[in-house]
């Protein structure tokens, strides 16, 4: 009996690592397409992708898989990895399996095309060279939620797929609490008679001294350049083609300080967390985040809690000052309080740490419509701009600044934004508990100690993968289920110091 679950096991990984294969060449793929190809050549690179796509799916849906879920999930007692492995190739299996084989490689096409669409019509502010393509996913999407089946909500089983178990009925709780909060704290500090100037932060400050900037404070927080690269694309993101090759981009702007930078300190959070997961993953399919929202709150909580932090630029700020003389005459104080003023903005990347979680309830206010209340891609644009100027109190505009500023849409991830705020609420929970683990964290990163962060996170989520769920994580690393208090316990504490009440 020991013998033949070895050999089975043995046989499933290859099985599985043959998908993580052409995963990481869809990676490859993909990261070409956004970094580096020619225009003329995105469509047959859309080819490309939907033909690997079709080939992982077969793997994905095939009898050889089916009877690997059979035969382990009907032993009574399995190792805590094959288990997992097994829950993500039988969800994998049950979700891929109900759409049929030519229309899901017709939807990968149709993704690459929409991609290349929307850079252009960003490029020229014009949502009506993207609009037919949006329509088209949407349509898609909406046939494989009929595909999938339902009970409540249609819009949940997009969720699930980023978010294993969250629900709308979860998140309009959680989000309803966190907006009240957001906009109570906002009105305290509209209200402040603390004015914060952060206008230094607008200036003239050369790309590649930014790079070389960005790069130092990768490599110092723990970003393995040796098994990473930095790139630049229109929009920021991170691909992984293993744990030994995370590659993240960014965009620089001559004139703003911040947004290359923390771009890349947030990319990078997603990176580290990629780089140290455990080595004995491999061909299990565990080998990446616990979830979207897991992943998430590893870089916000670089982005934000570390890096927008005063012990941060404690230790980064003489550095900083060096190599950007326009900050010589720029007290640590009012750095410090300059990238944390709030002022609510259109860009979402761009926001203040309080107004952001609002650009994300935005998004998913209006997901909700578009799959539960059948809203079509035509009647987006004046829905986002009437919400914006309801939570935000300002409109876009032009469609660049607006509706389509995030490249999310383009690449049919729908149900991904709330994986935003969620990342929120997790790191906020997370850094609770680390430092009840480890109250001297600040002065240790204010010395240039980042190791005993990256090692705690390492240990408690990192090297875990995708072997837990992420409220069996949460609950592991911080003895609670998810919560809104800790982030918003953080926001308070952090504002009323800088804002004075």
């Amino acid at each position: 009996m020991q013998k033949e679950f070895e050999d089975k096991l043995k046989a499933f990984k290859a099985y599985m690592q043959d998908i993580e294969y052409l995963s990481s060449a869809l990676s490859a793929l993909y990261w070409d397409a956004r970094v580096c190809s020619p225009k003329n050549g995105l469509h047959f690179r859309g080819e490309v992708l939907g033909f690997l796509s079709s080939e992982m799916y077969k793997r994905q849906t095939s009898s050889k898989m089916e009877s690997f879920i059979d035969y382990f999930q009907s032993l009574k007692e399995a190792d805590e990895i094959t288990k997992a492995m097994t829950d993500r190739a039988r969800r994998e299996y049950e979700r891929s399996m109900l759409i049929p084989k030519e229309r899901y490689r017709a939807y990968v096409v149709a993704v690459s095309d929409s991609e290349a669409a929307w850079e252009l019509a960003k490029d020229e502010a014009n949502y009506s060279l993207f609009r037919p393509h949006l329509a088209k996913l949407l349509a898609f999407n909406r046939e494989f939620i009929e595909y999938w089946g339902y009970e409540d909500s249609k819009y949940d089983k997009l969720l699930d797929y980023y978010e294993p178990g969250m629900t709308v009925e979860k998140l309009d709780t959680l989000f309803t609490e966190l907006k009240k909060a957001v906009i109570t704290l906002l009105d305290r500090i509209k209200s402040s008679p603390k004015k914060i100037d952060n206008t230094f932060l607008r200036n003239d400050y050369p790309i590649d001294v930014q790079r070389r900037l960005c790069d130092c404070v990768l490599k110092r927080m723990g970003y393995d350049l040796d098994a990473g690269r930095v790139d630049v694309s229109v929009h920021p993101f991170t691909v992984t083609l293993g744990n030994n090759d995370v590659r993240i981009t960014t965009h620089y702007y001559s004139k703003e300080f911040q947004s290359a930078l923390f771009s890349c300190i947030h990319e990078g959070g997603h990176a580290i967390y990629e780089q140290n997961i455990s080595e004995k993953l491999t061909g299990t399919m565990l080998k990446t985040g616990a979830s979207m929202g897991i992943h998430e709150s590893q870089s916000r909580l670089y982005e934000n809690i570390l890096g927008r932090s005063r012990a941060f630029w404690t230790s980064f700020y003489p550095e900083t000052q060096e190599v950007f003389p326009q900050f010589k005459d720029v007290s640590l104080d009012d750095f410090y309080r300059g990238i944390n003023a709030v002022q609510p903005s259109l860009i979402r990347i761009e926001a203040d740490e309080l107004t952001y979680s609002l650009h994300i309830i935005i998004r998913y206010e209006l997901e909700k419509a578009i799959f539960d209340g059948g809203v079509s891609a035509e009647e987006l644009p004046a829905l986002w701009n009437e919400k914006y100027r309801e939570y935000l109190g300002i409109e876009p505009q032009n469609d660049a600044e607006g509706i389509l500023q995030d490249m999310h849409w383009s690449s049919g991830n729908f149900g991904y934004f709330p994986s935003y705020a969620l990342g929120n609420l997790y790191g906020a929970q997370f850094f609770h508990t680390l430092k009840k683990d480890m109250p001297d964290i600040a002065q240790r990163i204010v010395k240039g100690d980042f190791s005993s962060l990256n090692d705690w996170l390492k240990s408690h989520i990192h090297q875990h993968g995708a072997v837990y769920l992420p409220e069996e994580l949460v609950k592991k690393v911080t003895g609670e289920e998810l919560t809104v208090k800790y982030f918003i316990d953080y926001l308070n504490n952090k504002y009323s110091d800088i804002y004075g009440f």
